[in-house]
């Protein structure tokens, strides 16, 4: 199925995007599946890391949609750039399309290729070998790597990658939770440096977003 992720910037998207009138809209452009991420209060204590000056305020997924459509009703709520994408689901998180938040922190990060990495290098790097080691490294039960193909939108800054985590909300204020190390500082420590180094290696130790979400999901 054909994939569009859509970055929001806005005030009150936490409420906007899970409006009923803007999913009528969006169902009468032939959404049928919609994902809303949106930075709110159960996630306000959690690392983010901000690399555009104007920090995301919420994403928005749809699939076998007209994204120009979509864009457009979104353009109502917010400002807004598509990216079509390749979806990779490597661990599939729970999944209930009832509009009902999940019952994680959602952390989606918005990657860069860096300049001395070729695409299909950079691609290796990420999809072979960094996979295992953040699902390894961190106590994930939902991992989706999207991979850009295209913008869909005029001026869409330039993204190569978005990628979907899921842990448990334990995670926003315990980095225990977070890493899965249960407690023991010195596997905290292990499983940090052996992740950074996987990160450094893929250029995401700079020029990243990292945004914490809520995740819902719904059918129109």
């Amino acid at each position: 199925m054909r994939k569009s992720m859509f970055l929001m910037w806005g005030d009150e998207l936490a409420t906007t995007l899970r409006d009923g009138a803007v999913h009528a809209r969006l169902a009468a452009v032939g959404v049928r599946r919609l994902q809303v991420n949106v930075t709110d209060d159960p996630v306000a204590g959690a690392l983010r890391i901000d690399h555009v000056d104007d920090p995301i305020a919420g994403f928005v997924s749809v699939w076998d949609a007209d994204a120009a459509a979509v864009a457009e009703v979104l353009g109502q709520v917010g400002v807004v750039h598509g990216y079509a994408v390749d979806e990779h689901r490597r661990l599939d998180p729970p999944e209930a399309w009832d509009g009902s938040r999940a019952d994680a922190l959602a952390n989606v990060a918005v990657l860069r290729r860096p300049a001395e990495l070729d695409h299909d290098e950079w691609l290796r790097r990420w999809m072979v070998d960094h996979t295992t080691v953040a699902i390894r490294t961190q106590a994930t039960f939902g991992y989706v790597q999207n991979v850009v193909v295209a913008p869909l939108t005029a001026g869409a800054p330039a993204v190569d990658g978005l990628v979907e985590e899921l842990f448990p909300s334990a995670a926003v204020t315990d980095m225990h939770a977070f890493y899965g190390s249960r407690g023991d500082d010195a596997e905290l420590g292990r499983r940090i440096g052996e992740l950074m180094a996987s990160v450094a290696r893929i250029g995401a130790d700079r020029d990243l977003d990292l945004v914490p979400t809520s995740r819902h999901l719904y059918e129109l």
